[in-house]
């Protein structure tokens, strides 16, 4: 999967259709947990709950903007082959198939479903707080 492409068969749910974290997934936390210590990632990635409010064509991306003074984020759809200064932010697990002879596919295991700007103040930009 390429960065920014997406495949329709894997649509994420509404908001309102799906359920947070809650006391249910503690050990499903845990188990997260400990494999982010055991890599080395723990202060390097989280959880985010996946979900779509409007749709996202599979040419598309959404790319997360900052306005440091005014301390808010804007997220707006962009053309994924038209992006530039952005860094991927957020990523999304996917399934992967294998190839007709048995072999796995060649690919990712995940999708990015989020690229952040680094003109507009994303970590690294040097217009960034610390």
């Amino acid at each position: 999967m390429g960065i920014g492409t997406a495949d329709p068969g894997q649509a994420l749910p509404r908001f309102e259709e799906v359920e947070g974290l809650g006391p249910q997934d503690h050990k499903f936390v845990d188990d997260l947990v400990a494999v982010l210590e055991k890599h080395g990632n723990l202060d390097r990635f989280g959880l985010c709950l996946l979900h779509h409010h409007f749709a996202v064509a599979a040419d598309e991306i959404l790319v997360e903007t900052h306005d440091v003074a005014a301390r808010t984020l804007h997220v707006q759809v962009a053309k994924a082959a038209t992006t530039e200064h952005t860094r991927p932010s957020q990523w999304r697990f996917v399934r992967t198939a294998g190839g007709d002879d048995g072999e796995a596919a060649v690919g990712h295991a995940y999708q990015v479903i989020l690229q952040c700007s680094p003109v507009s103040g994303c970590p690294g930009s040097g217009n960034s707080r610390p």
